[in-house]
């Protein structure tokens, strides 16, 4: 077993006995669990769960689990001693067995149900039931709440088996897929994006399961064969796990009446999801109809920010369903998500997801999601048809606000102190004929070039004359449009800030996994190590490594430019 790097602090916490002297299980003790789930949460087959807020379900523990990587600076943040990542009680927990746990933790974990909406509509043919009552937490569930320096946490397994929303499925996450979403979190954190984070990732050493995968240097769209592959569990960690989905599902069942309590479980979810995520926003002294338009307000606001942001990096969640969406407002899944390399509006990496999920139609795509989110809502205000009538017009201002972060935003990528879309039009069609890569172009940009030359790194093919000419002439007048701001290295300074020099290339991830799989982890510290500086030049060898643009073998490579099973 590879050991992390020792902490010598002798105040961090050091083992599970004293991790468990801050375990707070507000969920479990504040929401009802369902009536007809197991007591020690052996619940593991596939069943209809009809009311209830969460279902007691032990995870599958990993055989032989070896330890791969952790979270660092999540555990500076935590004031967790390095060494906790490999003691072998903290690395059985996290790794799925929750039995002769110390007696302050819950021997049982927690999985939820969740409804589906695609795009604003409202979907139960992915349940097996065909009812609605069977989508959920499928191979997902917590494991620890924390409260940590005044602040909560939640820690949930991806990969620990089977809940009874596992729809027939393993409930198992293969090595690919963890060793993505381990990186994915750790890099958007140091992008400055709001994101679940990274806690540990370990790999079984003997348990492997089949995946549906690709051909070495296919480029099919779908997969080709059978791949069998390692399995692992990555820890997840937020101040809650409550999404969209999840305040959808109890919507839909107060709208119904499918139970005598479903009102009282809609309005306790919210008031739960406030007190989560919204505690020092929303005064818990306000009536419930204030705290729901103060809700709506405020998720609003950091669902266009976070969207905004998405857009700044690069970065296609690829399935931004509403049970992929976050109602603290941060970045969750980290399914077939993708970076955009070369700059393509309708970028999409995965082949199941469609252009409504595409990169550059986030935003309607994050509408659609809000407005499921105030449906979920409506039924706690029926009595109050002013408040009902408030909350719809909350809701039909999301174009406005949505539109007024993606000014400021595009503003800041290029330096300027107003937002004008006339000139930015002209360079995103620039961007399209030119074929640019669109991290390394807007990076290039941050050094204020003068001439159309000095951005050919950016460029995937060799600009014609005519194209070299529009490029200048838009350079000129976007010189222009900074030059109020006399201080040149100010304006270089705060676009690097916010135009990243290392992006995620898919490329380059896929080594990392490929030789994490034959027992070699030595290429996902480095890229977690890199990830954790994207703003900042690195050596030369970093920048002849992760700062080139992709191979031409590398387009429409199955796996690599587009998948379709990221599991």
């Amino acid at each position: 077993m590879t050991n992390p790097l020792p902490h010598s602090d002798p105040f961090r916490i050091s083992d599970l006995n004293q991790l468990a002297e801050f375990a707070d299980y507000s969920l479990m003790q504040q929401l009802v669990h369902d009536p007809n789930a197991t007591d020690d949460g052996n619940d593991h087959a596939p069943r209809q769960v009809f009311s209830g807020h969460y279902v007691p379900v032990t995870p599958t523990p990993i055989g032989n689990p070896e330890y791969i990587a952790h979270s660092h600076t999540l555990f500076e943040t935590l004031n967790f001693d390095d060494r906790l990542a490999t003691d072998p009680d903290f690395v059985r927990l996290f790794s799925g067995d929750m039995s002769n746990l110390p007696e302050k933790l819950s021997p049982y974990g927690w999985a939820t149900g969740y409804a589906l909406s695609i795009y604003g509509t409202e979907y139960i043919q992915q349940c097996p039931f065909r009812t609605g009552n069977g989508y959920g937490d499928g191979r997902a569930m917590s494991v620890l709440e924390v409260v940590i320096d005044n602040k909560r946490w939640e820690m949930q397994l991806k990969g620990g088996g089977r809940t009874p929303y596992c729809r027939g499925a393993d409930g198992r996450a293969v090595l690919r897929s963890s060793v993505r979403e381990f990186l994915a979190q750790e890099f958007m954190h140091a992008l400055g994006i709001p994101t679940s984070r990274s806690l540990t990732l370990y790999v079984s050493k003997s348990d492997q399961v089949d995946r549906p995968w690709y051909f070495e240097g296919s480029r099919s769209e779908d997969p080709e064969i059978m791949v069998s592959n390692p399995v692992a569990i990555s820890t997840r960690v937020a101040p809650s796990f409550l999404r969209v989905g999840q305040l959808e599902l109890f919507g839909r069942r107060a709208r119904h009446q499918e139970h005598p309590h479903a009102l009282k479980e809609l309005e306790d979810i919210v008031l739960h999801l406030i007190a989560r995520e919204y505690q020092g926003e929303i005064a818990e002294a306000l009536p419930l109809e204030d705290k729901i338009l103060t809700l709506a307000t405020h998720f609003r606001d950091r669902l266009t920010g976070l969207v905004a942001e998405w857009i700044r990096v690069g970065f296609c969640q690829g399935n931004f369903n509403s049970d992929n969406c976050a109602a603290g407002g941060f970045t969750l899944d980290y399914g077939p998500f993708g970076f955009c390399e070369m700059f393509e509006p309708g970028f999409q990496p995965w082949t199941g997801g469609g252009r409504h999920f595409s990169f550059l139609n986030q935003p309607m795509a994050a509408e659609k999601n809000f407005g499921m989110f105030c449906l979920a809502l409506e039924p706690l205000l029926q009595n109050s048809p002013e408040t009902l009538d408030q909350l719809k017009q909350i809701q039909a201002q999301f174009p406005e606000v949505m539109e007024g972060k993606l000014a400021v935003m595009w503003s800041a990528k290029l330096g300027m102190s107003y937002y004008d879309r006339d000139l930015l039009m002209r360079l995103l069609q620039l961007c399209v004929n030119t074929s640019v890569d669109y991290t390394i172009l807007f990076r290039a940009l941050s050094d204020l070039p003068n001439q159309a030359a000095d951005l050919e790194t950016a460029f995937y093919k060799t600009a014609s004359p005519e194209i070299q000419a529009q490029w200048q002439d838009w350079l000129i007048d976007w010189q222009q449009a900074i030059s109020d701001t006399t201080d040149q290295d100010k304006i270089r300074t705060q676009m690097k800030q916010v135009n990243p020099k290392y992006t995620w290339r898919e490329w380059l991830i896929a080594p990392a996994y490929q030789a994490a799989a034959q027992g070699d982890y030595s290429l996902v510290l480095e890229l977690q190590q890199m990830l954790l500086n994207p703003y900042q030049d690195q050596s030369t060898e970093a920048d002849k490594k992760y700062n080139q643009l992709r191979p031409e073998q590398y387009f429409w490579s199955g796996g690599i430019s587009h998948y379709s099973c990221s599991s």
